[in-house]
Order: C-alpha cells, then sequence, then structure tokens
C-alpha cells in the first residue's frame, strides 16, 4: 500500500471536516480575512521526522495559495530537538485553522517512526525484519505504515485483501491446520501464513505445506526450538507481546519476520508545535 497523494488527501479533507465543521469561530472572529503570515512546523524532542506531507497538504487545502519550504527530509532522525522542519507561508486564518489537525498527523507520524526505528536498531545485525501489524487507527493505515517505512521497518498485508493469514479461529471454525490449508487448494502466488501456538502445530502447519508459519505468544525458548526445527523448510513470524527489552533475543533465534503491534497501536507521539512568526 504506497502512500499516494490521494491517501494524504484523503485522510486530511475527513480530518478537517471533523475539526472545522461549518468554520472556525474563533479565528473567523478576530483575524481578517485578506491577513497573510509566516508559521514554523518544530519537532520539540528528538526523533524520526515523518508526516510533513500530510502536514503540507492540510494548509494547502485551507489556501490553495500557501506556499511550504520543508527545511529536513522525510525519515531524517533528528538527535537534537528544537528543530525547525518546515516554513508555511499562507493565509493567517489557513494556519490558525489547519494548526491542530497538522500537528496530529505529524505527531502521530513521527511517533511511529521514530518507536520502528528503535526496534530495527535493536535487531541490527540479526538478519530479522520489524513488521507492522493491521492494529492500525482505522482510516489512517496507509498514512501509518508509511511512517513504519520511513522507521526502517517493512509493512505486513495491506489488509484481508492481498494476503491468506490462517488464525487461530479460522483453524477453529475450519477444523485444524491440515484441513485449512487442504481447504485452501491452490492460490496462484497469494501469500499464505499460518498461525500456530505449539510446536506441534508448527510441524503440522510444515506437513501441511504452508510456506510460512507466525509462532503467535511463543517464548524465546519455543521460538528457537521451531527455528531449528523448521530449518529453512518454511519462512517464520515471530509475533505477540514482544518488547523493545525482548526483541533482540527473538531476533538472534534465526526468526525471519518480527511482527510488533505497538509500532501503530502503543507509539507515542512526538511533540510538534506551530510557531507564527
Amino acid at each position: 500500500m504506497e502512500l499516494t497523494r490521494a491517501a494524504i488527501e484523503q485522510v486530511v479533507q475527513t480530518a478537517l471536516r471533523e475539526d472545522v465543521g461549518a468554520g472556525d469561530l474563533t479565528t473567523e472572529a478576530v483575524i481578517a480575512a485578506s491577513a497573510r503570515c509566516g508559521a514554523e512546523l518544530v519537532l520539540e524532542e528528538p526523533g524520526v521526522v515523518c508526516g510533513l506531507d500530510a502536514a503540507r497538504a492540510v494548509f494547502e487545502a485551507l489556501d490553495p495559495r500557501a506556499r511550504i519550504e520543508l527545511l529536513v527530509e522525510e525519515g531524517s532522525f533528528l538527535a537534537r530537538a528544537p528543530v525547525a522542519l518546515a516554513r508555511i507561508e499562507a493565509a493567517a486564518r489557513a494556519v490558525l485553522t489547519g494548526e491542530r489537525t497538522a500537528l496530529n498527523l505529524l505527531g502521530r507520524l513521527c511517533g511511529i517512526a521514530t518507536l520502528t526505528a528503535r526496534y530495527v536498531e535493536r535487531v541490527e545485525g540479526t538478519g530479522a525484519r520489524i513488521l507492522d501489524t493491521r492494529k492500525t487507527t482505522p482510516g489512517l493505515r496507509a498514512l501509518e505504515r508509511y511512517a513504519v517505512r520511513c522507521g526502517g521497518g517493512s509493512n505486513h498485508r495491506d489488509g484481508l485483501y492481498d494476503a491468506i493469514l490462517l488464525k487461530e479461529n479460522h483453524l477453529r471454525l475450519a477444523g485444524g491446520i491440515g484441513a485449512a490449508l487442504a481447504a485452501l487448494g491452490e492460490r496462484d502466488g497469494t501469500p499464505v501464513e499460518v498461525e500456530a501456538e505449539t510446536l506441534a502445530e508448527v510441524a503440522e502447519a510444515l506437513a501441511g505445506g504452508a510456506p510460512r508459519i507466525l509462532l503467535d505468544n511463543m517464548t524465546v525458548e519455543q521460538v528457537g526450538e521451531a527455528v531449528a526445527a523448521v530449518a529453512g523448510r518454511a519462512l517464520l513470524e515471530a509475533s505477540g507481546g514482544i518488547s523493545l527489552a525482548t526483541v533482540r533475543a527473538y531476533a538472534e533465534t534465526g526468526v525471519d519476520f518480527i511482527s510488533v503491534g505497538a509500532l501503530t497501536r502503543a507509539a507515542p507521539a512526538l511533540e510538534v508545535a506551530l510557531e507564527v512568526r
């Protein structure tokens, strides 16, 4: 799922309708329609920059004549703060009305990118790749997955429509791993993954021809045993409660992927501000 201009604008329009509604009563009461101003978007704590295009789209939606100069590149890690990220020249009403929407998006995406970068740094040199999950904010998936990529992570499936992941409840209703895999038949290249909670289920998934197995809520020791037992015959993904404190140990088992729902579900937003000049 690529981050397109259309995807950004869809989010921005929804967010502005939610916040502005029929109009910004405060700004329209005290700021002349003809007034223009300059402002800066500022990152107030160290982190990975992400979401500048979304912030720019907010001000351009409110003032098509707005000029936004980006001062840093997306994906950059800034070790010191505060740092100006962009300069804005636009109608003063547009700047004030769009301020909170732009900051909400920018802070959220910087936070996701920064947390992802911390996970990626922890597994450096192991060969394991950090993945996101479908635990995204409804309506923001394209932007949040983009933020994961900005932080050096990789994306899992886009949604339910582009890959098959046989999870616990699917397997219960289908009659087990073997029956579920048999029911799939030939899938003409559609990615297929099977969730396994025990080493016995790993063996069953392997016997059924699963090309990729998700090791759900297993200990580091169990994941290591699964890696040894599978011996490269299927790709392995560890998932379930893996934290910054434990991710290195999981990566060192030799597992191929580590998926972390916290990247998009629990990343704290970074502090960002808009300062009128």
